[in-house]
């Protein structure tokens, strides 16, 4: 199993010079968090995906987790989740079935691992495991949207929603796990 963490992003919202991942919960970075709850599941690889602040985010946790192997990926223009996401492709491990990749954000730590250790058993060969969870209200996020059997048929971004599609509670987290040979083809 590989991990791929997205933390590429300014977090311009936050008004503060420091990259987003670094700013602290309960006394460490945000990306702290997220790469110790990757660390429980014991992956082959981490890959951490960067962009503003690349040299202070890698500093920062070089320091924090010096026996921990990282692959640093530089996302040099920030396109999106898909764009990092292809920019780790390379160094990602496709040729193997048993081998998922865990998609986990720097800016969400709290993960348990229970909770990615179940999302890593579903996948089939074609197949995804994506992290949903009920917002009240769900102003900001990825709509879930699913047929009459409850798959996922698609994910409607806020600003493409229809009114009765920003009633749907049922969002993105973004937390994915992919069948790595599967991976190529969906980007």
């Amino acid at each position: 199993m590989e991990v791929v963490i997205l933390a590429a992003g300014k977090g311009t919202r936050m008004n503060s010079s420091s990259p987003k991942v670094l700013h602290e919960i309960g006394g460490r970075p945000m990306l702290s968090h997220v790469i110790s709850s990757a660390l429980e599941l014991e992956p082959d690889k981490i890959h951490i995906v960067v962009g503003y602040g690349a040299d202070q985010v890698a500093t920062k946790i070089e320091d924090e987790f010096p026996d921990v192997p990282v692959n640093w990926v530089t996302q040099s223009e920030q396109l999106g989740t898909g764009h990092a996401l292809q920019q780790a492709l390379p160094d990602i491990n496709t040729d193997s079935d048993e081998n998922p990749v865990l998609v986990l954000f720097g800016d969400v730590p709290l993960i348990r691992k229970e909770t990615l250790s179940a999302m890593l058993l579903e996948p089939q060969a074609d197949e995804l495991s994506l992290l949903t969870f009920e917002a009240s209200p769900p102003a900001g996020f990825g709509r879930i949207i699913r047929d009459s059997d409850a798959a996922v048929t698609a994910i409607i971004e806020e600003r493409d929603a229809s009114a009765a599609q920003k009633l749907i509670s049922e969002v993105n987290s973004g937390i994915m796990a992919i069948p790595a040979p599967a991976l190529p083809s969906w980007l």
